[in-house]
């Protein structure tokens, strides 16, 4: 007995440290997205690689080509990892090619267009492609009963780490000015290679490989399973549907965190140092959020707790369209910040909630095709809305300013469309909780 306890004990330590190791690759990880795609280096590359109107329509290229090279990767190596119990493996993999280029974007500078969109699609294939095997991982780091809350966590650890890397950014930034800007992209880097290093050391797969049939090689096989699974669409009718509505309202989600440095910028003249400072209290917002609506999603439902986010964050959108200050524009972040981490929590819950056993990287795989995809069309739709309405009020007389801003308040508007018709979508998915799990 005694030694029971104490193998149990252990088992209880080995665990705890594995879901701070999985909380900590968040951290950095929630880093590169802060520093690249919401406080700096969107509003450096929109404003002083390309400049103007133009800056927003190649930064949603940009966001869009990596969105779709990572939607095509992803539904097979989420296949390979299920199969080959190889998660670990190629989150390594990513990690990695994010990192690399993370730090490469240092060599970016005013007019190079080129290298500054390659760079970034390269950093953001690694990011987007090492969150499908992060996500996965959930999985093995918490029991159906607690999923929802340590999805939240993880996600409010993220937002922290976030903070962190945007704090680390912010001194040097208001003492030496832009100049340090390139700089912030290293420190990322490096972040971001810190805070992943424990997962690799204490996270482990608890799912064994499968065995190949005899013939077969792992890549081909990938394939033909991804085809069986589509063969077999119709057992997964509420996944699909969910699937569906995921790629709707995450349109919305990505388009707000691609552009909220663009809109802060355009619409209320912030500089970088109050870009920072938004993002610092988006993310302290946002672990609350993710804290918050996780909790909902273990005692009510993970459908439940995404539509209340979702609902929250449309009236604090169509409140942008009514203020006038930097002031009420901090407050209406505030707000986004809280109700989109929470969204964004729940959304890779639900994932885990609906796939059938032995099938859940793939699974995620699959969001990850549902997310690029979002991601994809998403910076496409409103940096098109965004051009073309500058464009338009160009041509009748507004200054370029007044006209840049006239199209940005458009580009807004189709973002309350996506949230609106994603969430309609998710009223018809099945309510899934550890008491009433989905049966294949």
């Amino acid at each position: 007995m005694e030694i029971s306890s104490q193998e149990t004990t252990l088992a209880n330590v080995k665990e705890r440290k594995a879901r701070r190791a999985w909380y900590l690759y968040d951290f950095g990880n929630s880093a590169y997205a802060a520093i690249v795609l919401l406080a700096v280096y969107s509003a450096y590359f929109k404003d002083a690689v390309v400049g103007g109107a133009e800056g927003t329509r190649l930064w949603g290229i940009s966001v869009g080509i990596a969105a779709v090279l990572v939607a095509l990767l992803s539904p097979v190596l989420g296949t390979i990892a299920d199969f080959t119990r190889s998660k670990l493996r190629l989150l390594g993999v990513f990690t990695g090619m994010a990192v690399v280029f993370t730090a490469a974007l240092f060599f970016v500078g005013p007019g190079d267009v080129f290298t500054g969109m390659l760079f970034f699609i390269l950093a953001e294939i690694g990011y987007r492609g090492a969150q499908v095997f992060y996500d996965a991982l959930l999985v093995d780091v918490s029991t159906p009963e607690t999923i929802g809350n340590i999805s939240g966590k993880g996600w409010a650890v993220g937002m922290l780490g976030g903070v962190a890397c945007l704090i680390v950014v912010l001194v040097p930034l208001q003492l030496i000015g832009n100049s340090f800007i390139p700089y912030a992209f290293l420190i990322t880097a490096l972040f971001f290679l810190l805070s992943s290093i424990p997962a690799f050391l204490y996270v482990r797969e608890h799912s064994a490989p499968a065995h190949l049939p005899e013939g077969e090689k792992v890549t081909s096989f990938a394939f033909k399973r991804i085809g069986q699974t589509f063969k077999e669409v119709k057992q997964y009718n509420d996944f699909i549907k969910y699937m569906i509505a995921f790629l709707i309202y995450n349109d919305g989600i990505m388009m707000l965190m691609d552009f909220a440095a663009i809109i802060g910028a355009t619409l209320f003249g912030m500089e970088q140092v109050q870009l920072i400072l938004f993002v610092i209290l988006i993310h302290v917002t946002g672990a609350g959020g993710a804290l918050l609506f996780g909790r909902i999603s273990d005692q009510r439902s993970s459908k439940q707790a995404i539509l209340v986010s979702l609902g929250i964050l449309l009236l604090d959108l169509i409140a942008l369209f009514f203020i006038e200050s930097v002031t009420h524009f901090y407050i209406i972040g505030a707000i986004a910040g809280f109700a989109l981490s929470g969204a964004q929590a729940v959304s890779r819950t639900m994932v885990s909630q609906l796939a059938p056993n032995g099938k859940t990287t793939e699974f995620y795989g699959f969001l990850s095709v549902a997310g690029r995809t979002s991601t994809f069309i998403g910076p496409l739709v409103f940096g098109t809305l965004s051009y073309r309405g500058h464009a338009f009020y160009l041509a009748r007389g507004m200054s370029d300013l007044a006209a840049e801003q006239a199209g940005l308040y458009w580009a807004i508007g189709s973002i309350i469309v996506f949230l609106l018709i994603g969430a309609i979508v998710l009223l018809s998915v099945r309510k899934v909780t550890a008491e009433q799990p989905m049966v294949y």
